[in-house]
Formats: C-alpha cells, sequence, structure tokens
C-alpha cells in the first residue's frame, strides 16, 4: 500500500490555565480518519516522537502527540545522553496520573471536532514513561485500541502516587497490545507475566509480545537500544491493532 501524504502542524489545546501544544499529523487527502494520541518517552515531543506520529497519519489516522511536560517543562525535548536521561526522569517524577489522562482526553477531544476525523473509538501509542502512560489511557471511555511499548513500573507505581496503574485493568475497554524486550532490565520478566496475567484475569482483548535478544527503547532508531527485527515485526502488530478502528 502506498503511503499517504501527509500535513503536519504544531496546534494548542486550550485548558483552564494552560495551554498543551501538541504535534498533529493527518493525510492530506480527504476522508474520515480514525484518530491515534501518542504519547511521549521520558525525552519529550523530540525527533523520535514526531517520527513516530507522522509515520501513523501515512498509514491512514490523525495523530497527535501532546506534550506532557508542559506544566513544569515548557517546550522541553532532548536526546539520549545519560544527562538527558537523568533530566527526564526528574520531569517523569513530576508527573500526575489525573493530569496526564485530562492532557489525553484534551488532545481527543481536539481531534473530535477536527474535519476529517472519526469522533468515536480513539487508538493511542505509548513508548517508555508513555507505555506506561498508553496502559493507564485505556482506562478513558473514548480509547478502544492501546499500544503499550516498554513501559516500566505498571506493576509497581502510578504517576503522582498511589495504586499501581496495573490496578486499574479492570476498567478497560478496548484492545490492549503490549511489547517488551526481554533484555530490558527495568522489566523483569515476572511484571510481563503479571501484566499478561491480569489482562486475562478480567478477558480483556489483549496481546502481549517479547522480544528475544531486545533491549528497552528497541523500537527507536534514534537509540543505541533499537532492534530493527524487533521494531518492523512490531509496526506490523500496531497496524494490526489499529485497523479495528477503520472498521468500527
Amino acid at each position: 500500500m502506498t503511503e499517504r501524504a501527509i500535513d503536519t502542524a504544531i496546534v494548542q489545546l486550550p485548558q483552564k490555565n494552560l495551554d498543551i501544544p501538541a504535534y498533529l499529523a493527518k493525510p492530506k487527502s480527504q476522508g474520515i480518519y480514525p484518530g491515534i494520541i501518542v504519547l511521549q518517552e521520558i525525552f519529550g515531543v523530540n525527533a523520535h516522537i514526531r517520527e513516530v506520529t507522522e509515520r501513523i497519519a501515512r498509514e491512514g489516522y490523525v495523530a497527535i502527540a501532546p506534550a506532557l511536560y508542559q506544566r513544569f517543562a515548557p517546550g522541553f525535548e532532548t536526546g539520549y545522553t545519560p544527562e538527558d536521561i537523568e533530566i527526564g526522569k526528574e520531569y517523569k517524577s513530576q508527573t500526575k496520573a489525573s493530569e496526564l489522562l485530562s492532557d489525553i482526553q484534551l488532545a481527543i477531544n481536539y481531534l473530535k471536532n477536527l474535519e476529517g476525523v472519526k469522533n468515536t473509538d480513539f487508538g493511542c501509542i505509548g513508548f517508555c514513561f508513555g507505555g506506561h502512560v498508553a496502559y493507564l489511557a485505556a482506562t478513558l471511555a473514548d480509547i478502544k485500541a492501546v499500544a503499550s511499548f516498554y513501559g516500566a513500573g505498571i506493576t509497581t507505581n502510578t504517576p503522582g502516587g498511589g495504586e499501581p496503574t496495573i490496578t486499574l485493568t479492570h476498567s478497560f475497554r478496548g484492545t490492549v497490545y503490549a511489547f517488551f524486550g526481554m533484555e530490558d532490565k527495568s522489566i523483569p520478566h515476572e511484571q510481563v507475566e503479571q501484566i499478561e496475567s491480569e489482562l486475562g484475569k478480567y478477558h480483556h482483548s489483549h496481546r502481549v509480545f517479547r522480544y528475544d535478544g531486545a533491549d528497552h527503547g528497541f523500537f527507536c532508531d534514534h537509540r543505541a537500544s533499537y532492534n530493527p527485527k524487533a521494531a518492523a515485526d512490531a509496526w506490523e502488530k500496531v497496524k494490526q491493532l489499529f485497523e479495528q478502528l477503520q472498521t468500527t
């Protein structure tokens, strides 16, 4: 299938006392396309996240990546040095689940009011910190398809404190695909097993993908841990997941 030509823009998601900037990518051709929320790593809405957003749009979706650190680090984006990682972790520690969900819902509502976007049954995809947030976003009524990549801490904590995010699994309303590298020391194998068990416990539509030889960040071709084989397979799975949004 030929990839679609796309348009991109930085848009503002207005809410009380704060506008959240977001990177928007959409097909140039007229049509009604499903909406996808793209959730950043700890490194902000950087080149990699913008590229993923564009890649999704070329497949026939309207994709938007809100800046999840905007409250305390306006305009933040960075690379992948050890120093960058420490800064990104510090900002991650300042996030709160309620605010993250509010920002995601804000992005959904923006898409609902955008011409050419299907106003029901949205998807989301997230990586690293965003992989955890994507699992959290599965609790939102509008989210029907979730791709969660190597989201550390799902079984042990939630942003801002409180019961671990995994305890919210019972409230999911859509399909969840979760992707893990088996060399990822930040997500022990037993935690992957726990996530899969919990998804099965509540009979949610789900699949859990484990990639031998892949480390944390295996999907990101800007990182030393990039694993082309695992990334290519995961992308095919993501496309399969989001295809359901085309028909519902």
